[in-house]
Parts: C-alpha cells; sequence; structure tokens
C-alpha cells in the first residue's frame, strides 16, 4: 500500500460557510423569516456538506489519534485532532472505521508489529458525511496508510536507540560481569507458553542444580511492556546470577512490547547480565539490542545457559583429571625415589656393619691382648692400696672409739638416774607434769616424788614462802 497522493479538495476553504451564506442571502428577511426545525437545519446541513464533499469523493486526512476504541460489534471508533492544533481542547474529528474495513486492516496492522495508541499520528482515507443522529461531521474511513505509520514508528524506534547508545545504556548491560556458574536464574515470561516450557525444559534436561525464579507476565498487549520492565527491575534485585527474558515466537506485531522504551531501560538498567530469547525470525527487538546476550529462541537461551554451566563443570572435571595425573606421577616418582634411597640405606648399611664388624674384630683382639696386663697391673694397684688401707682404717676407728667414750662420759654426767642418785629428787602434780613452782602444788592435792629407788606419793596440806621471803615458816610441807 503505497503513500496516498495529497489532492487539493475544490471547495474545502469555507466551501460549507459559503452554501450556508447563500442560504441566509435568499431568505426574506425578518418579516418574513422561515422557522426551520431541528430536523431540517440538519438535513440542509447535510446536503451542504455532501455538495463540498460528495458521497463518492474520498479524502486524505493526517491527525493525531486521541483515542482509537473497538466495540463489540467489531467497529473501530477514532478521535483525531490537528497535530499543529494549538490550545488545550483541540477541535475532535469524529472517525468510524466499520468491521468490514476494519477487521482486515487490524490484522495487517497485527502483522506489521503496530497497534493504534494514542498519541499517534495517523493518516486515514474516507468519506466526509453528516451524522443527523448526533448532529456531528464524522468521517467514515475505508483505508489508512501503513506505510507511513510503519515509517514513523521506525523513525522513533532509530530515535530509542539513538538516545539509549547517547546515554551509553546500549553497552551498560553487556558490561555486567556474569557469574562463572549462572545456578540462581530470574525467569521473566508467561507461564505455561511454549516458549516458558522450552526454556525450562533445558534447565530440566541439564542434570544441574538450576535454581529458577519465575516472574509471570503477559508478554503481548497494552500492558505487556509495563509488567515485563517491573519484571526484570525485581527480578535484578533479588539476588539472581542472571535475568532471563523469554517468549515464544509470533507475528511482528505479538513482539511490540520488546521495542518500548521501558523494557529498554529496565534491561539496560538491571544490575546482573540480562539474557534475552525472544523467539523472532526479523530484526532484533530494542531489548535485544540492549542485553547483555540475545538469542533467537528460549529454547537457544536455556541451552546457552546450560552450556556455560556444562563448560564450567567440564573445566572442574579437566582440573580434577589433571591434579589425580599429577598426583599419580608424583606418587610414583615418590614410590621410585623411595626404593632408591631404601636400596642405597641398604647398601650403606651393610658397607658401615661390614666396617663396624672389622673395626671391632680389631679392638676385640687388642683387648685380648692388653687384657692380661691390664689385670695384672689393676691387682697390682689393688694390693698397693690395700697396704696402705689397713694402718689408716686401724688408726680411724681408734679415733671414733676415744670420741664415742666421750660423749657416753658426757651423757653419763647428765642422766636423771644420775642425778637421782646424789639426792635431787623429781615431784609431778596430778595432772602428770613435773612441779617447778609452789604455786603447781595446790593444797589438797597429791603428788608423787621420784627419788632414786622409786616413787613417794604425798598430799598437799599448805603452801610455804620461800625462804628470805619475810613469811613466818611452819613446819609441815610435803605429807606422805
Amino acid at each position: 500500500m503505497g503513500r496516498p497522493r495529497r489532492q487539493p479538495l475544490a471547495g474545502t476553504e469555507g466551501g460549507l460557510l459559503d452554501l450556508l451564506s447563500e442560504a441566509e442571502e435568499g431568505g426574506e428577511g425578518d418579516a418574513a423569516r422561515e422557522v426551520l426545525s431541528v430536523g431540517e437545519v440538519l438535513l440542509r446541513a447535510k446536503e451542504a456538506v455532501a455538495r463540498v464533499f460528495p458521497t463518492t469523493a474520498r479524502v486524505w486526512v493526517r491527525g493525531e489519534l486521541q483515542k482509537a476504541t473497538e466495540a463489540q460489534s467489531g467497529h473501530c471508533y477514532l478521535d483525531l485532532v490537528d497535530p499543529e492544533a494549538e490550545g488545550s481542547h483541540p477541535p475532535v474529528l469524529k472517525a468510524s472505521c466499520w468491521r468490514s474495513t476494519w477487521q482486515p486492516l487490524k490484522r495487517l496492522l497485527a502483522e506489521e508489529g503496530v497497534t493504534l495508541t494514542a498519541g499517534m499520528v495517523v493518516v486515514v482515507r474516507g468519506r466526509v458525511e453528516l451524522y443527523e443522529g448526533r448532529g456531528q461531521l464524522q468521517l467514515i474511513v475505508d483505508e489508512l496508510d501503513v506505510d507511513a505509520l510503519l515509517g514513523r514508528l521506525a523513525a522513533a524506534r532509530r530515535a530509542l536507540v539513538r538516545q539509549l547508545a547517547k546515554e551509553g545504556l546500549l553497552e551498560a548491560n553487556k558490561r555486567r560481569p556474569l557469574a562463572a556458574v549462572p545456578l540462581r536464574v530470574g525467569l521473566v515470561a508467561s507461564p505455561g507458553s511454549e516458549g516458558c516450557r522450552d526454556f525450562l525444559g533445558q534447565l530440566a534436561e541439564s542434570g544441574f542444580a538450576f535454581s529458577v525464579r519465575l516472574w509471570p507476565v503477559t508478554v503481548q498487549g497494552a500492558t505487556a511492556a509495563g509488567e515485563v520492565a517491573a519484571a526484570v527491575t525485581a527480578l535484578g534485585e533479588q539476588g539472581c546470577d542472571v535475568v532471563c527474558v523469554v517468549r515464544g515466537g509470533g507475528a511482528r506485531g505479538d513482539l511490540v512490547a520488546f521495542d518500548a522504551e521501558a523494557v529498554a531501560r529496565a534491561v539496560a538498567s538491571c544490575p546482573v547480565p540480562v539474557w534475552t530469547g525472544i523467539g523472532h525470525s526479523g530484526d532484533e527487538s530494542v531489548a535485544d539490542l540492549v542485553a547483555h546476550q540475545a538469542w533467537r529462541t528460549p529454547t537457544a537461551c536455556g541451552r546457552a545457559l546450560v552450556d556455560r554451566v556444562g563448560s564450567f563443570w567440564a573445566s572442574v572435571v579437566e582440573r580434577a583429571e589433571r591434579v589425580a595425573r599429577g598426583a599419580e606421577r608424583a606418587l610414583a616418582g615418590a614410590q621410585a625415589a623411595q626404593e632408591l634411597r631404601r636400596r642405597r640405606l641398604a647398601g650403606s648399611v651393610r658397607g658401615q656393619v661390614g666396617r663396624q664388624r672389622d673395626l671391632l674384630a680389631v679392638r676385640a683382639e687388642r683387648v685380648a691382648r692388653a687384657a692380661p696386663r691390664q689385670v695384672a697391673e689393676a691387682q697390682a694397684r689393688l694390693r698397693s692400696q690395700a697396704g696402705r688401707l689397713a694402718p689408716g682404717a686401724r688408726m680411724a676407728a681408734a679415733r671414733q672409739a676415744d670420741r664415742v667414750a666421750a660423749w657416753r662420759r658426757l651423757l653419763a654426767a647428765y642422766d636423771v638416774q644420775r642425778q637421782l642418785e646424789r639426792g635431787y629428787s623429781l615431784t609431778y602434780g596430778p595432772d602428770g607434769r613435773l612441779v617447778r613452782q609452789v604455786a603447781d602444788a595446790l593444797a589438797g592435792g597429791r603428788l608423787r616424788t621420784r627419788l632414786a629407788d622409786g616413787s613417794v606419793l604425798s598430799r598437799v596440806e599448805d603452801e610455804l614462802p620461800a625462804r628470805g621471803s619475810g613469811g613466818a615458816s611452819e613446819p609441815g610441807g610435803v605429807g606422805g
């Protein structure tokens, strides 16, 4: 469908107003004024519009889409405003696209990945007429310039990519370091969809311990872009190693959400690498451009994850095998070295034993020859020492005997029995302790006095002061 040819329309500048002015000039004045009913006014207006815009004529109209509503009947109703109009309330041209026209047009737009949304500038062709039921001018659309619309959308996409590049966002996520073993996977997908199943199937069949946090979203429709962007942002903050955005194949229009600015910025600013597996065969989406890595299908995306983990596992196995082989070689070398040292040690020991045996034999022979002489010399020294030792021993014994006798005499001088024999006595109190002073002998108490030939028991009748104390001496004392 080519770009429409823009042709001037006869009578479009003030044509309808001119017709209305002619009708007013043809009146008969206020005296004979004509009073028209509402229906008659609308009928005349409809006739005037038909003269300016014949029913067989089609006009191209460029307008900014303010609202697009698809009714249950299958018709589509558009509100168009002038893109260059000033003011907050520009005039609105109502446009109707009947079901017979809208449904094929809707399929064409879907194939091209286009969804009519507010703010788009569209070029439509149709028939202008006055709708008497509401008394409003309307456009009956029978064609839409899809090529022009696609051109504007492509321009908008290019502008978005340029802006992302200017802000450094095209490479931002690509610079995120990817974990060597990305087992914690954040998944943005539509649960139960073919793309989701294909991706999860690759992980499940790998045998590796993947941990998948699925964030369910819709992947097409008016809310898809917002949901995908929010899911990527949320999963990026939950400790995942990688966030995967997957969607199965579909028409170009089904993938329009992945060209949205919100999705592109969410992927670019995600703190962890984002992989995309969006099933498409055409151009890359903007999400693919800003992602860490982009794959053509969910299956390829899942397989790439498995391959990365498998590659790490293979490197671990290879390193382990190298270590094992190195350990085996080291063990074999150690065993060989040990065997060599054992053999060297055994030879050295045999040599040492032989040398020591020879040396011992020599020394034994020397000892055997020297033994009689040394024994004789030792016996001679012993006899000489014995001859000197006997007189000294007798003299030392005599001196010690004299010393013992002196000690015995000294001890005998201090012997208690000797003192008793000389006339001394020892007196003990009732408690068996020696009485040393008068106070120790209480009146009426019994005493035991030890003499040289025995002991005497007595009782204390009175206490007498010592002689010279100035007291009177009385007879008596100790009685027995």
